[in-house]
């Protein structure tokens, strides 16, 4: 057999073994790794304004790149003051109406309503606010870490404040 050829064959040869490997590793990875179902009554949920809480659904949101589901669940009426996040966010409407609205301060002329199925991507560092008709819940993706910067903290109403009083 000529040398050249036989030199050729082992290299085609070793580059086969090698995607074969790979191949082999990347199916070991993914058959190692179980899928995961998450029951919406296992769900934690954690108070963070008054009328919002969030529950973590996979992956870490605190871990820098790293993907991360969160749902956000909201009593009608209530309010989120105009925001930001270090890294994009990108919004589903799993249940009741979002309105969601872009600027430096809350403004109900700008709101845009979002219903059952409705996604909204959010650029990072996008100003935004919402607000929720009926009871809202919302699914938020993304990579992290997944922080809220509030535009004026003095806005927002922590989870135990009270009702507000009734105007007369």
């Amino acid at each position: 057999m000529n040398k050249d050829l036989l030199k050729g064959a082992c290299v085609t040869a070793t580059a086969l073994l090698a995607f074969a490997a790979a191949s082999y590793s990347q199916e070991k990875k993914e058959s190692d790794s179980a899928h995961k179902i998450v029951h919406f009554a296992d769900l934690k949920w954690t108070p963070i304004i008054k009328g919002c809480d969030l529950a973590p659904v996979s992956g870490d949101p605190n871990a820098d790149g790293a993907p991360y589901v969160l749902r956000l669940r909201c009593a009608d009426g209530a309010k989120i003051p105009a925001h930001w996040h270090p890294t994009d966010e990108n919004v589903t409407v799993l249940k009741g109406t979002f309105l969601v609205g872009m600027g430096e301060t809350f403004d109900e002329s700008k709101l845009q309503p979002m219903n059952v199925g409705n996604f909204v991507a959010m650029p990072k560092e996008m100003r935004h606010f919402g607000l929720c008709k009926g009871e809202t819940i919302v699914q938020v993706h993304g990579a992290g870490p997944f922080k809220v910067n509030w535009v004026n903290p003095s806005e927002v109403q922590p989870p135990d404040a009270p009702a507000a009083a009734a105007k007369p």
